[in-house]
């Protein structure tokens, strides 16, 4: 198989500017832009459900699930992931190319790990004090990664499978059982696994639809069938597995959740 890909083909650097190539969406589950369906796009829905979804299942994996503190920690790591993270993101460079204003996603971003953060202090005086040590993390790591401070050091797999895989995952674990048992490290290997390979997918499609500008080649077959393949071939396969499997850890999730009632 031969391919040739124009255009620049790497993750952008820390200050990133995305103009977009084509008029192509800059996610698979980007709306069109303008008024209220660009904070649908901001909040990254599939990959805010995947993430939430660690939360439920580290909560039902615990040998002691409470439903009160798993729904408070659901709406601590809405705040700081799905809203804060994601506003800090876009404001790194606009990759959503979103129509928000910056001194609106700053408020966003703000409100968010603040309303995250209030949360996991009032967990730490009614349930563990242990907690305020999840909160000190997701409070460096929100910004520390979307921001990518320090040239980008927090900004790679590692860090993406850990604070957006394990951290939410453990803290589900933690705050309903205040302990740690063998499912937890075993559940943690897992979804820092899935986490990576959550990242390698979207990587790839995420570069083929902000900074390719074309994919042109074609492949031969043994039998000596030919089909010609371009831009909408590069990121069927790889957006239809990150949709699949979005819906597989939300599933997987629920149905633990469900053992347990």
């Amino acid at each position: 198989m031969k391919v040739r890909i124009r255009g620049v083909v790497r993750d952008a650097p820390a200050g990133r500017l995305y103009t977009g190539v084509d008029g192509q969406r800059p996610a698979f589950y980007a709306l069109e832009r303008g008024g209220w369906r660009d904070y649908v796009t901001l909040l990254h829905p599939p990959y805010t459900l995947w993430h939430l979804s660690y939360v439920v299942l580290g909560a039902a994996l615990s040998p002691a699930l409470r439903y009160d503190r798993l729904v408070a920690t659901l709406l601590a790591f809405f705040l700081a992931v799905g809203i804060s993270a994601h506003a800090l993101d876009e404001l790194n460079g606009r990759p959503l190319r979103t129509h928000i204003p910056r001194a609106l996603l700053v408020a966003l971003a703000l409100g968010g790990l603040a309303g995250a953060v209030a949360i996991g202090l009032v967990g730490a005086v009614f349930a563990s004090p242990w907690l305020l040590a999840f909160v000190a993390f997701g409070v460096f790591i929100a910004p520390a990664y979307s921001l990518e401070w320090f040239g980008g050091r927090f900004h790679s797999g590692f860090w993406f499978a850990l604070a957006w895989g394990v951290f939410p995952f453990l803290t589900g674990y933690w705050a309903s059982a205040e302990r740690f048992e063998a499912s937890a490290v075993f559940g943690a290997a897992s979804v820092f696994a899935l986490s990576l390979a959550q990242r390698t997918l979207s990587l790839r499609v995420r570069v083929v639809r902000r900074q390719v500008r074309s994919i042109e080649g074609r492949i031969v077959y043994a039998d000596g069938s030919m089909e010609d393949i371009d831009r909408s071939w590069a990121l069927g396969v790889d957006e239809r597995a990150l949709t699949l499997m979005t819906a597989a850890i939300f599933g997987i999730g629920v149905a633990a959740l469900c053992v347990r009632v």
